[in-house]
């Protein structure tokens, strides 16, 4: 058995949803509130205090330890604008 002596947890080995948001032809991962349809429309956190609109190019469920950027420095979607992607 493993244990950490300063107290902390090891591994916590819960699924987190992340999306793939491409703001201003910048793609960035978010963590998402459940999975989203690609083509989503949604608002990021960008720079320290801004905000954006993105479209979501895809959604992966990950555990901490195959996330696509550290957990602990990952920033979550503020606001779905649309769930269903518009079709011209």
């Amino acid at each position: 058995m493993i244990h950490s002596l300063s107290g902390g947890v090891i591994a916590e080995n819960g699924v987190q949803t992340f999306a793939k948001v491409d703001v201003a032809g910048t793609p960035a991962w978010y963590l998402a509130p459940r999975r989203l349809e690609a083509g989503t429309r949604v608002v990021v956190p960008v720079g320290r205090s801004g905000r954006a609109e993105g479209t979501v190019l895809r959604c992966e469920d990950c555990t901490p330890q195959t996330a696509p950027v550290p957990m602990n420095r990952a920033r979550a979607i503020l606001r779905i604008l649309s769930d269903v992607p518009e079709n011209p």
